[in-house]
């Protein structure tokens, strides 16, 4: 059984507005746009990071790096009961991390298949890897996403990473 897909809450919109931030942080650094946080039961970030892939090393996504660092600083409760907010729906390299890991919920702003589309729209060409749905690698982690909020913001930084935006 795979776990239904809902919609992010108001108060998700905050920490997902963060992971946004993040994101035009990587971009602005010369990264990919992708950020990722981890938020405790209690509400509070325990973890941000953005996408470091511009030395070549491809797994530097933030959602895996918050997996690794759940895994090495949180107990398996803890982890069952974060929270894991992200710009960009998880790949399928990270939802497996994510599931392995045992963390809670996934909430993202843009889904996977957004982000396809948009690329397909500018003419590029997809990664490396298939574009599956975080509930086709993980189907028990409860999932939110997308925010409809924020897929201009998004999608003008996907744009800008492509190198097709004009303003």
């Amino acid at each position: 059984m795979v776990a239904p897909v809902s919609a992010p809450t108001e108060p998700d919109l905050t920490f997902l507005r963060r992971c946004v931030t993040l994101a035009r942080e990587a971009l602005d650094a010369g990264d990919e746009p992708f950020g990722s946080l981890i938020v405790d039961a209690a509400g509070d970030v325990r973890f941000a990071d953005r996408n470091r892939v511009s030395g070549g090393d491809h797994t530097r996504h933030p959602e895996f790096a918050v997996a690794r660092w759940a895994a090495k600083n949180l107990t398996e409760q803890q982890r069952a009961s974060s929270v894991v907010y992200t710009s960009g729906e998880h790949c399928p390299m990270c939802s497996a991390a994510h599931a392995w890991v045992g963390l809670g919920r996934i909430v993202y702003a843009a889904s996977a298949a957004q982000l396809a589309q948009w690329r397909a729209e500018w003419g590029l060409a997809q990664g490396p890897v298939a574009t599956l749905a975080i509930n086709q690698v993980a189907p028990d982690v409860p999932v939110s996403g997308p925010a409809p909020e924020l897929a201009d913001e998004l999608r003008e930084l996907h744009a800008r990473s492509a190198g097709v935006w004009t303003e």
